[in-house]
């Protein structure tokens, strides 16, 4: 249990939990596949390990930029990482864990804010936007399957 306004999405993959892992622990990968439909990254700085730094320009369809920045709290190959979303606008802990699952990999994408107006107004859209990540993500995988 919580206080803090929790988002929460799950989804089983058809990838190994190393596979779905390394999808984010690599940047070239995680760069195809990182936020909603539309958009595009340039990931600027990452440095996968716990303290570490992880700066990504996510550009939208019609161009406009979005400088986020993260921390990295915990990594444990190829369970769970955990990050600090730090900026624009809303902070909030990332939480994705990978469990093996028929058929293949079980992943938890939960998301933690403070339980502000602002972010209650805001659940529903990023429920929404983590499902489209999600797909984006899926389709990554199924590729690199192939």
């Amino acid at each position: 249990m919580t206080d803090q306004l929790e988002i929460l999405n799950e989804r089983v993959l058809t990838a190994e939990p190393t596979a779905v892992f390394n999808a984010i622990a690599d940047p070239s990968t995680l760069a195809l596949w990182w936020g909603p439909h539309g958009f595009t990254n340039r990931i600027d700085a990452f440095d996968f390990r716990v303290g570490g730094d992880w700066r990504v320009t996510m550009t939208s369809s019609d161009g406009t930029d979005f400088a986020n920045r993260w921390t990295f709290h915990e990594i444990e190959a190829p369970r769970r990482v955990v990050a600090l979303h730090h900026e624009p606008m809303h902070v909030f802990t990332l939480e994705m864990t990978f469990e093996e699952a028929e058929p293949g990999t079980r992943l938890q994408w939960r998301m933690l804010f403070e339980p502000t107006e602002e972010n209650r107004e805001l659940q529903k859209f990023i429920r929404a936007a983590n499902e489209q990540n999600l797909d984006r993500l899926e389709q990554v995988l199924q590729e690199g399957n192939q």
